[in-house]
């Protein structure tokens, strides 16, 4: 038996890699062979899961959330870039336990996008998650040559707060995407604006207060209606109207609804990065998948990463290591996970974050899978599997 251990990251405990490396360690005291592939959505952790993949790590230096320099990176193969939101503006740029929900901008998006666009990338794609910021992708545009002017022709710094003041777009600075294909990859729906929409849904967990909600709305609406249509696109009607109430406009604070201005693809995430990752290769010459996430919720049964991993590893058994897990038997079973191992089964202690425990516990469940597994009746894996 050969097992693909194809995990998400933990959120605020473990990365991808960390993940499968702690699951490899409890196949290995198990015996059992394995291939490691972690994974990502499209949110944060796309360009650590590229470069565990055999991506190329470009460095860079862009602004964080809050102005102050972060030294990142890009992850290449050929023409093709992923570039990150939540490593180059995200929360993880602000000092531990500072939030800045008004403050916060995605100019450090857009000064990646523009690096990899010096460096050679005809294809970029755009990893949205983990932002800091609401300004509907304001900051990013400023980045790439927008000019925001207010009423009196002054320039407006771009952020969650300052939204409003915006009078007047000019765009002819804009950088030449002219023959780049841009992707946005995020499984995230919502729209920009309204009850499920960016303001409302993840700016509390950005530490907008209510009051400060009811002003980032404000300012996301007043500047979908100033932004207009992109000027060297005006054929598209999705250019000309529409944009804001698009499924994943409100992504990242909004920075999807400026990509699709922008005139990104938007793919659904998880999908498209087992394709670029390479997972049905992977998973081609395995018998067995192990995946997980941080937390397994009805969310999950929308389409997140390990119900694609386990439709796309079917008729293989597929097991899950996961922080928690929230869902049923009868919706685990609707996923196709086989068994799910939760590390808040395995201690009483919140390991959610102290990624050492997590990793010793991620081990013992991935032990105990092995044995699970090999416990199975044998036609219930596919034998004779080459290693990769």
């Amino acid at each position: 038996m050969r097992v693909l251990i194809a995990p998400d990251k933990f959120k605020g405990s473990l990365t991808a890699a960390e993940v499968a490396t702690a699951i490899a360690q409890g196949l290995d005291a198990a015996g059992v062979a394995y291939t490691v592939l972690p994974l990502a959505d499209g949110g944060d952790g796309s360009v650590a899961a590229a470069l565990a993949a055999g991506f190329t790590a470009h460095p860079v230096v862009v602004t964080g959330a809050d102005r102050r320099p972060v030294h990142t990176e890009l992850a290449f193969r050929g023409a093709t870039a992923v570039v990150e939101v939540a490593n180059t503006c995200g929360l993880t740029t602000l000092p531990q336990g500072v939030l800045a929900p008004m403050t916060s901008s995605s100019f450090g998006f857009g000064q990646a996008i523009a690096a990899a666009l010096e460096h050679g990338a005809r294809r970029i794609v755009l990893a949205l998650g983990g932002s800091a910021s609401t300004d509907a992708g304001a900051g990013m545009l400023a980045a790439l040559g927008v000019s925001f002017l207010d009423r009196t022709g002054r320039e407006v710094d771009p952020a969650g707060e300052t939204l409003a003041r915006i009078a007047t777009v000019d765009a002819r600075g804009l950088v030449d995407l002219s023959g780049v294909e841009l992707i946005l990859a995020a499984d995230v729906t919502n729209p920009l604006l309204g009850a499920e929409g960016a303001s409302a849904v993840f700016a509390p967990q950005k530490g907008a207060s209510p009051a400060q909600l009811r002003q980032l709305e404000a300012g996301l609406d007043h500047f979908a209606g100033v932004l207009g249509p992109r000027i060297e696109d005006t054929s598209d009607e999705h250019a000309r109207d529409g944009l804001a109430d698009e499924p994943g406009a409100g992504a990242a604070g909004g920075i999807g609804f400026a990509c699709r201005w922008l005139g990104a693809r938007p793919v659904p995430g998880a999908d498209y990065f087992l394709d670029l990752l390479g997972f049905d290769d992977a998973v081609a010459s395995c018998d067995a998948v192990i995946t997980g996430e941080g937390r397994l919720d009805t969310q999950t049964l929308g389409g997140k990463l390990p119900a694609v991993v386990a439709a796309r590893s079917a008729p293989r058994p597929v097991y899950a290591v996961v922080g928690q897990s929230q869902l049923s038997n009868t919706e685990q079973r609707r996923l196709g996970i086989q068994e799910v191992h939760a590390l808040t089964e395995l201690s009483d202690t919140d390991s959610s974050h102290d990624p050492a425990l997590s990793r010793r516990l991620a081990a013992v469940a991935s032990e105990a899978i092995a044995h699970s597994a090999r416990a199975r009746n044998s036609s219930s894996l596919i034998p004779g599997r080459c290693e990769l």
